[in-house]
């Protein structure tokens, strides 16, 4: 891939936000590589998916949210369609990467509520992890 020396890595636009989120969205581990090494912002943020970690996540790429982590990205930035990684990750159904998140440090507690019964493993993940459940006025 060319990319000419003026070439402004983390433009803004099109439809997946900047080059990174498009690397990320579309499982293409070597340009996303590429791009951090040429300087792409890992926490660049867009409307649709918030930020590339954010776009991994919920696309399931376990590889480009793995690499993301480890270039800086912040697990728990907020944005996007679902709000944060880890809520994409569970949302779309990507338990191993849900469960990554929480190992590197996503804040469980953040965890929106389950709206469908599939989401229910994900509601008992974050308690299993040691999130605090709210008390509601019938355990009063």
């Amino acid at each position: 891939m060319l990319i000419p020396n003026d070439a402004d890595i983390n433009a803004q636009g099109g439809y997946h936000g900047n080059a990174l989120q498009a690397a990320s969205v579309k499982e293409h581990l070597q340009i996303a590589q590429m791009l951090i090494q040429r300087g792409a912002a890992v926490n660049a943020r867009s409307r649709l998916y918030g930020n590339a970690l954010h776009a991994a996540s919920e696309g399931g790429h376990l590889e480009i949210t793995q690499m993301l982590i480890q270039n800086g990205a912040d697990i728990n930035a907020p944005g996007g369609f679902y709000g944060n990684a880890l809520h994409a990750a569970s949302a779309t159904g990507h338990q191993d990467i849900a469960e990554m998140l929480i190992q590197k440090g996503a804040d469980i507690n953040s965890f929106q509520a389950a709206s469908v019964p599939e989401d229910l493993l994900f509601t008992e993940m974050p308690l299993q992890n040691g999130a605090k459940r709210k008390r509601s006025l019938s355990d009063q």
